[in-house]
């Protein structure tokens, strides 16, 4: 019987090995947007956020690397973004831009701010719509799990803007429900209520005050598309529990309408 266990042996050497499949580890984020993702700070503050709570997997990815040019206070972050300057959504897609930035650095989760200067150029809101439609339809494209997050964008102190900017944003969540799918879902996310001007530093781009609504906004639904990708199930947590920290390994989205916050790197909590 031992000729019949070397040959066995010597079977097994030629048969190919199969390696079962790894599951996805890090989770590819992109912050698509205008001036208001360049040139700001809620990136930095989302970016620490997300490594204080568990979420080290997740890599902001894009071509640009700019903030405020003043600087932000958090510098050792993840810069990477696709946020341009003065770029509407009806003209990255008369530019065809997105599909070359998602074929440059592919994601698996993007949020996108856009609109504030489509509106500045006279677009109405079904315009913009049909060029968010466009951005969807590009991004499935590229990605036909991708996870995609909406907002409801920033108010606009200037002149009778804000006006459209309501419309626009009264209109984003029944659009946003006419896209979603189950295998790439939509969230949309209200970055417009509670902001005031004092959260402006010039009517139009966050200051440190927006910048930290703007990143407080945008962390559960990350969180919760992160999640999404990694295939896990989301718990939350109640107000005032513990949702992150150095080695924390229970909940880290709070149940609405908390938010996680940090008080150091050990401990987080719902307020």
């Amino acid at each position: 019987m031992v000729i019949n266990s070397l040959a066995s042996a010597l079977l097994a050497l030629t048969l190919p090995i199969i390696l079962p499949t790894a599951a996805q580890t890090t989770v590819r984020y992109m912050p698509l947007g205008d001036s208001i993702t360049e040139i700001t700070c809620w990136r930095s503050l989302l970016w620490t956020q997300l490594q204080e709570t568990g979420y080290q997997n997740v890599n902001f990815v894009g071509s640009m690397t700019t903030e405020n040019p003043a600087g932000c206070s958090i510098e050792n972050y993840n810069h990477h973004s696709e946020g341009h300057q003065g770029y509407s959504a009806v003209g990255i897609v008369n530019g065809n831009d997105l599909v070359g930035w998602l074929n440059n650095n592919p994601a698996d989760v993007i949020t996108m701010h856009l609109g504030t200067n489509d509106i500045f150029g006279g677009q109405t809101t079904q315009q913009i719509l049909g060029a968010f439609t466009t951005l969807v339809q590009q991004m499935r494209n590229s990605n036909p799990r991708m996870k995609i997050i909406v907002a409801q964008i920033l108010p606009i102190f200037v002149g009778s803007d804000n006006t459209q900017v309501q419309a626009l944003n009264s209109a984003i969540p029944s659009w946003a429900a006419s896209q979603n799918t189950t295998q790439s879902p939509i969230w949309v996310v209200d970055q417009y209520d509670g902001v005031s001007p004092s959260d402006l530093r010039d009517d139009v781009h966050p200051n440190s005050s927006g910048d930290s609504k703007m990143a407080a906004k945008w962390y559960p639904a990350v969180v919760d598309a992160v999640n999404t990708v990694l295939g896990a199930t989301m718990t939350t947590q109640s107000l005032y529990g513990q949702c992150g920290g150095v080695g924390w390994t229970g909940p880290t989205v709070c149940t609405s309408p908390y938010t996680c916050t940090v008080g150091n790197e050990y401990y987080s909590q719902c307020l």
